[in-house]
């Protein structure tokens, strides 16, 4: 982990005073070839393509069909670049795209749109969760999504393309937009419901087993909610944007799905902030729980050294190296020293047992 965001650092500094556009890639080294997916289709026919390291020389908008290219790896600049020259993108919107750390975001240019968003996924091996830019290029009759590793597949919406499975092969390319973006979310509802799992896991144990329970995990919990909120939250700007924007990119009838889409997204932040709360309660139960425990054991060392006092104080009378003392030479004198030591803890146990300190 630490090794990738020493890259990221070295790269984020090669581009201080670069001029604007200028393309660098930011994110982890890589040495496999970019894959490259094309579809195109319509109501009636399909056609599905996969390339490797080049894109054909297409024009768009293609009459009558819809085109996705789907790009997995971004580590190739000078492959990125040629694809934006094919696809007439802007180099402001290439620099992005080859950004990897970038806040979710949207950007309207005159014959597109760019959208960058965070796909996550939880990881339930390693209990944690991961995320991986998107970005997402709309234009009039086609779509380009970016990825930077091939950890995160839209195959369940190629299958539905290829099998006509819903209105996506009836609608444009807005569509096809709105369906990507609505699988992302429904990913993140997979993610919230895990994470509200270990907060119930977490919650059960606290109640009865503190002891299997440590702080760092509550914390944990706690970045891992704050960190998906950071990611959540811009997408509430970007999905108002997309539907109150006058652009010819979205049709009215798109724009109801991404009301609703936009209704998933406030949703799904209610959640987040109710979690937040309860793992912050949680955090208080913790602490309030291990304070109590720590009175506890204080309270039953402050009542044994309460009994050894009295104790003490008798061994030490009788350690005194005095030759004129009595006791020291009566045949009895051990025992009843003794006994007399035990009756006044027994005495002392039984006064604290009835003023319920013990």
């Amino acid at each position: 982990m630490s090794k990738v965001r020493k890259i990221i650092r070295q790269k984020n500094t090669a581009k201080i005073r670069k001029p604007p556009g200028t393309l660098i890639y930011i994110g982890q080294e890589k040495d496999t070839n970019i894959s490259i997916d094309l579809l195109v289709y319509n109501a009636e026919s399909y056609e599905e393509k996969s390339i490797v390291n080049h894109i054909p020389d297409t024009h768009f908008p293609l009459d009558g069909n819809v085109s996705w290219i789907d790009i997995k790896g971004l580590h190739n600049e000078k492959l990125i670049e040629e694809i934006g020259k094919t696809t007439n993108i802007h180099a402001l919107t290439l620099e992005d795209l080859l950004n990897t750390e970038q806040r979710p975001k949207i950007d309207f240019f005159h014959t597109y749109i760019y959208i960058v968003i965070q796909t996550i996924q939880f990881n339930d091996n390693s209990q944690d969760i991961e995320s991986e830019q998107l970005s997402i290029i709309l234009g009039e009759n086609y779509v380009m999504t970016f990825l930077e590793k091939p950890s995160y597949d839209l195959d369940i919406l190629k299958e539905r393309i290829k099998n006509k499975i819903g209105k996506i092969r009836i609608y444009g390319a807005d569509y096809l937009a709105y369906t990507i973006l609505d699988i992302v979310i429904d990913d993140y509802y997979d993610v919230i419901e895990k994470l509200g799992d270990k907060i119930e896991a977490i919650e059960e144990a606290l109640m009865f087993e503190t002891n299997k329970i440590e702080i760092q995990d509550i914390y944990i919990l706690k970045r891992k909610l704050l960190e998906f909120r950071k990611i959540i939250w811009p997408i509430r700007e970007i999905l108002t944007k997309l539907e109150k924007n006058d652009t010819l990119l979205i049709k009215e009838k798109t724009a109801l799905y991404l009301r609703d889409l936009y209704d998933h997204n406030i949703q799904l932040i209610d959640n987040i902030d109710i979690y937040r709360d309860i793992v912050s309660g949680l955090a208080d139960v913790y602490l309030t729980k291990t304070s109590n425990r720590l009175n506890e054991i204080m309270k039953i060392l402050t009542i044994l050294s309460s009994i050894f006092i009295p104790l003490t104080f008798i061994v030490g009378i009788y350690g005194m190296n005095f030759n004129n003392m009595p006791e020291l030479e009566w045949e009895y004198g051990y025992f009843f020293a003794l006994a007399f030591m035990f009756i006044i803890a027994i005495g002392m146990a039984i006064y604290f047992k009835r003023k319920k300190w013990l």
